[in-house]
């Protein structure tokens, strides 16, 4: 039976246990969208995860959503991560860098560009985060299908520059209603050229980047995370199984390292299992749910045919979750006060596990 501590593989990586530190974006960057040194330590010191999924990474200034996030598009920004994929490899980690484009998530505040995406409709009710506070997104601007490649290759250039900057691989941020989640999206997609309207031509830009991605860096090295059915960020999907079975068979081939699914239809997951002959990675926790998933949730997951399970908030004020997992230690709670709000307090101030000292009697 399979266990959370299993010995496993993943590309050409071999995973010392089944457990996944999800992607949760920080806001530690600086200005530049820099790494810094405290985003290093953050990141060290969850090593011992089977694996290590970071933020999401803008792969242009266009796809930044957030201020003080940070890219992978510049020189100085390749650079400033070596730091942080140095200090994970010395703990014994290994770790790979989630390329986020944001498509219309974003506000020119933020990035000096209206946001694009493949049609100029705006996610209802849906706030950004600016530098003079949250704001709606605006109403972004539909890219001609002659931008669309450029959109491609500027995610496939980000993850080239990834393994530059010394990651195991990449993961493509399908999920959550960002750019790649919009082309999926029936209400969000509204494209009557080669990339809407069927269910092929929705699922096409996905396709294009996971292969450029491929082309790139190699298949071993490529991930992609997507959330069926979820509705995040106001990108609603139709025909969801039909759309996603659809993608995963078109993967298929191209032979990526790993799928990573989220979402709140267990049965639409299970179905998606069923299709995917490959690595299977399952988030186990709703993404808009305030509470962390468990260790009997990511066994439950593990027994319905999960390879690998992510979890995120879990990780937040346990950067021993392994360990604590493995011995049945009690977990800490995250400060939410502290998710997004920059230093390194909630950030590196969450110890490991203090086992209680023995007393003298219970020594002897």
């Amino acid at each position: 039976m399979a266990s959370l501590f299993d010995n496993v593989p993943l590309g050409r990586l071999r995973l010392p246990n089944r457990l996944v530190m999800a992607p949760m974006s920080r806001v530690r960057s600086n200005r530049e969208g820099l790494a810094t040194a405290s985003m290093a330590t953050y990141y060290a010191q969850r090593a011992s995860a089977g694996l290590i999924i970071t933020e999401g990474v803008h792969p242009s200034p266009v796809g930044q959503s957030n201020p003080l996030t940070p890219g992978l598009h510049t020189p100085a920004q390749v650079d400033s991560w070596r730091q942080v994929t140095s200090a994970v490899h010395t703990n014994g980690g290994r770790i790979f860098a989630q390329i986020m484009h944001a498509g219309r998530i974003s506000h020119p505040d933020t990035t000096g560009h209206q946001p694009v995406a493949p049609s100029a409709v705006a996610a209802r009710g849906t706030y950004v985060f600016t530098p003079t506070g949250p704001q709606l997104v605006p109403t972004p601007r539909a890219l001609s299908t002659a931008e669309v490649p450029g959109e491609v290759e500027s995610i496939a250039a980000a993850a080239a520059n990834a393994v530059r900057a010394g990651f195991d691989g990449v993961e493509l941020h399908g999920a959550n209603g960002y750019l790649i989640g919009q082309f999926l999206s029936g209400n969000a997609n509204l494209r009557t050229d080669r990339y809407g309207g069927s269910v092929t031509g929705r699922i096409r830009f996905a396709v294009e980047a996971v292969a450029a991605t491929i082309d790139a860096v190699g298949a071993h090295r490529v991930g992609l995370r997507l959330s069926p059915g979820a509705g995040i960020a106001d990108a609603i999907d139709t025909d969801t199984a039909e759309v996603y079975g659809a993608l995963l068979a078109e993967l298929v081939p191209l032979g990526p390292a790993y799928v990573h699914l989220a979402g709140t239809d267990e049965q639409l997951l299970l179905g998606l299992r069923r299709a995917w002959p490959g690595t299977l990675i399952v988030n186990p926790s709703a993404a808009n749910s305030a509470v962390a998933a468990t260790r009997d949730d990511a066994e439950r997951w593990l027994a319905h045919g999960a390879d690998l399970i992510s979890l995120g908030r879990a990780y937040l004020a346990n950067p021993d979750l392994v360990e604590r997992f493995r011995a049945d230690l009690p977990l800490a709670v995250a400060d939410q006060g502290t998710y997004y709000v920059g230093g390194d307090d909630g950030y590196l101030t969450y110890p490991a596990y203090a086992h209680p000292r023995a007393t003298a009697t219970e020594s002897v």
